[in-house]
């Protein structure tokens, strides 16, 4: 499954000229391009979709949400180790 999951812009950089920001997802970072919300500040929230982020989120909703996900086991899911889910595959 593949989610929107909200996360917190930790830094913003440019990258080949564009605009990539390091994101925190409830302890997972990762790099997101920023395109379609050029706005997009440090410490702000936003919904991410397949490595872009498609849309500010206050902060509670960012958080409700992350908590949610973590406690469905949804976090693990869609963030978790690439290498551990390709053996269980296997399996």
């Amino acid at each position: 499954m593949c989610l929107a999951v909200p996360g917190r812009v930790l830094e913003i950089t440019e990258r080949d000229g564009t605009r990539m920001a390091s994101v925190d997802f409830g302890g997972v970072k990762k790099d997101v391009c920023l395109e379609y919300l050029p706005d997009l500040r440090v410490g702000e929230y936003a919904i991410v979709h397949v490595g872009f982020a498609l849309q500010r989120l206050d902060e509670e909703s960012a958080r409700r949400t992350l908590t949610l996900f973590e406690e469905l086991g949804m976090l693990q899911e869609e963030f978790g180790d690439p290498w551990e889910q390709a053996s269980e595959a296997r399996q």
